[in-house]
Order: structure tokens, then C-alpha cells, then sequence
């Protein structure tokens, strides 16, 4: 003990200067840790889209439409149904659908869904690629996403041999996703792209009609052929700085809320066969009330980012953005959402 007081009393200046390098140090590495931590990551851009437009011969006015079923011999109690809900649901004259399911009788068949996906997928990707003389061989990342149809070879394998691209694309098919693909596709895209910087990624996102046209009685299995339609969208997202300047948007943040846990949530929109042995997807009552709750908890999650604090304060949806794009699935789920995010129709006009 004498020893180390006296090793104190005369190297005292050591001990102080340990001190101040190991408190340096510390200070060092806890300034690097912050520097990974929150290093900036690359931004990611939406440079552009495009919707594919079906031809007029595909058309399904509501006159049209109520022929084919009477003639297709469907349940009378069927058809008064669909036709209350077509009533209901806004759309317009110039929807249309596949042209295997104008005929009579309905051809149903593996080769008429990938006729429709090719003709969607193609005609959407080459207007994207001419509109930005963008060549396929430049596309670092792919993905597809068809809820319903998942071929053999799958949906991005038959674009990249469409449009002859890179050997070594990194390409992706996303399935049973259901209305959400599209933003989770683009939230894989997002993922990718800060992953490997200076980037361009593709996203093709499609649902097939000709497989999933449902011919029964069910009511909750009916509601596809009213709520859905022949179409599709391309995207190009880049992660390169040199894209900044020609881009649409640059993509902020993204939540996704994933209520797959709740069996309520799990059961709400579910692939069946009905009494008959006939397959469709039924939609549950219960999907209105499932959305909104799931809405409300990702905006809840997202509105932190995105709000000062004396917004938050104050906190309500209204407060959080200009805009909505909520899912337009017809008049009732427009008017629910409006309802249930307490927003004027200015701010859900989108969704119209």
C-alpha cells in the first residue's frame, strides 16, 4: 500500500494523462458508432410509371356485362347481386377484362391467364423503357408480384426473357400478397436499393382475372367480379445519385403493419372452394373494419416521422399529409376510410 501511494505521489501527471486518453478514446469510438449508426444511406427515387391501357375491345360496360352472365347460364340471386354492387361500386363504362372472359362460354385456362399477364406485364414495361430510352440490360433489380397467378417459369423470369436482360439481375416473385404487393414490392425494392448503391430496379405489378373469375352462388366469393379488372403498372426506382435531378418522387419513409397475426385480419380475404367445388376468393364482411384498423395503426407509426412535435401533440391524421392514396375497392370503402382517418374528401380524392 505504501508503495502505490508513493507511485501516486510522484508519477501523479501519468495518471491524470491515462485518464484523459482513456476518456478520449471512449469518446473516439462512441463518435464512429454514431457515425455507422446514422450513416447516410443512399436516397431512393422513383424516376417514373407506367399503367397499362387496355384496348377498347376489352371493354366491360354494365350492359355488356349483364348479358354475358344471363347467357353464361348464372344463378338469377347471383346475378341481381353483382349487379347491386356494380351499381355501388363507381366504376366506369370503360373498365375492362380479359377477352377469354367475354366469350361464351367463359374459357378458363392456364394458356388465356398467361395471354392476359404477358400482355399487361410487356405492354406496361416496353412503354416505361421507350418513355426513358432506358435499356433492359441496365436494370440491376427485378421484381414482379400477381397475388393469384405464380407460373412456372415465374412472372419475372418471362420479362427478363421478354427484354433479353442481364445474366446476373437480381430478380424476385412475390405471391399471396394481395392488395398490398405493390407497396411491399416497393419496400423490397427500397431495401435492395440502399443494399446496392447506385442501382435501378424494376417493379411489375399485375393481377390475372381469367383464372379467378368466380362462376357460383357465393356472395363473398362474387365481390371479386365486381371489385376487379384487367390492368397493371410498371415502376423504375433508382438508388443513383445521377437520377436525382429526372425523378418523380424520392421515396421518404415507408411502414408496413402487418396484422397477419389477428385471425380476424388472417381470414378477411381468403382462397376457397365453395359447396359446388368451385374455387374463388372470398372477401369477408368483416375487411372494412380489419382495414381500418390496420390503416390507423400505420399512420400511427408513420405520423411520428413525419409530424413536428406540436402536431403531435394535437395529433390526428388530418395533420400528418396533404394527401391519401387509400385503395379506391368502391364507393363504401372510400366512405369508411374517410370516416375512420376523420379526413376531408379533398385529401382522399385519389382514392376516387
Amino acid at each position: 500500500m505504501a508503495r502505490i501511494q508513493e507511485y501516486i505521489l510522484i508519477y501523479p501527471e501519468l495518471i491524470i494523462s491515462t485518464a484523459i486518453c482513456s476518456t478520449m478514446a471512449a469518446a473516439i469510438a462512441g463518435l464512429i458508432l454514431m457515425y455507422l449508426i446514422h450513416k447516410r444511406k443512399p436516397k431512393v427515387y422513383l424516376l417514373d410509371f407506367s399503367c397499362y391501357q387496355p384496348p377498347n375491345s376489352c371493354r366491360l360496360p354494365m350492359s355488356m356485362f349483364l348479358e354475358n352472365v344471363l347467357l353464361d347460364g348464372t344463378d338469377p340471386d347471383s346475378i341481381a347481386f353483382q349487379v347491386k354492387i356494380l351499381e355501388k361500386s363507381g366504376f366506369s363504362e370503360e373498365t375492362c377484362i380479359p377477352p377469354s372472359l367475354t366469350c361464351l362460354p367463359i374459357r378458363k385456362s392456364l394458356s388465356f391467364a398467361l395471354e392476359e399477364v404477358t400482355t399487361v406485364m410487356f405492354s406496361a414495361v416496353s412503354n416505361l423503357f421507350e418513355k426513358h430510352n432506358i435499356n433492359p440490360r441496365a436494370v440491376d433489380i427485378l421484381i414482379s408480384n400477381s397475388s393469384l397467378f405464380c407460373p412456372t417459369p415465374s412472372l419475372s423470369t418471362l420479362i427478363i426473357n421478354k427484354f433479353r436482360m442481364r445474366s446476373n439481375i437480381k430478380n424476385f416473385n412475390l405471391s399471396g400478397m394481395g392488395c398490398s404487393a405493390g407497396l411491399i414490392a416497393v419496400s423490397l425494392a427500397k431495401d435492395l436499393l440502399r443494399v446496392h448503391s447506385n442501382s435501378l430496379a424494376l417493379i411489375v405489378s399485375t393481377e390475372t382475372l381469367v383464372l379467378n373469375w368466380y362462376q357460383g352462388k357465393v356472395p363473398s366469393m362474387l365481390l371479386t367480379n365486381c371489385l376487379f379488372r384487367m390492368g397493371g403498372a410498371a415502376m423504375l426506382m433508382s438508388s443513383r445519385k445521377k437520377d436525382k435531378g429526372r425523378a418523380k418522387y424520392e421515396l421518404q419513409h415507408l411502414v408496413r403493419t402487418n396484422k397477419a397475426q389477428d385471425d380476424q385480419s388472417h381470414a378477411c380475404v381468403f382462397q376457397d372452394m365453395d359447396p359446388e367445388n368451385k374455387q374463388g376468393i372470398s372477401i369477408s364482411k368483416d375487411i372494412l373494419h380489419v382495414a381500418g384498423d390496420a390503416l390507423k395503426a400505420n399512420i400511427g407509426a408513420l405520423g411520428p416521422m413525419v409530424l413536428p412535435i406540436s402536431e403531435q401533440i394535437r395529433y390526428g391524421f388530418r395533420y400528418s399529409s396533404e394527401r391519401y392514396g387509400a385503395k379506391g375497392g368502391g364507393r363504401l370503402a372510400y366512405r369508411i376510410s374517410r370516416k375512420l382517418l376523420s379526413i376531408s374528401a379533398y385529401m382522399l380524392e385519389g382514392g376516387q
